[in-house]
């Protein structure tokens, strides 16, 4: 298994939650999110991603738009 890079992760990790325990561990956040129905913050714009709204629907309806 690739050895996991945190520090580097987190120096691009544009999720705003600031408790998130799975910050720059991007494996355990994409596994999270979608479970949950959901994508990760980082696919969103800054805009959307502020939302906390991470459905598919507003992915789409976000990048539909472009």
């Amino acid at each position: 298994m690739a050895e996991c890079k945190k520090e580097t992760n987190l120096t691009k990790c544009t999720c705003t939650y600031e408790p998130c325990s799975r910050k720059g561990i991007c494996c355990d956040c994409i596994e999270y999110h979608w479970k949950m129905g959901e994508l990760p913050g980082c696919l969103f714009p800054p805009e959307v991603e502020r939302t906390y709204d991470r459905s598919l629907a507003r992915f789409i309806a976000t990048y539909s738009r472009v």
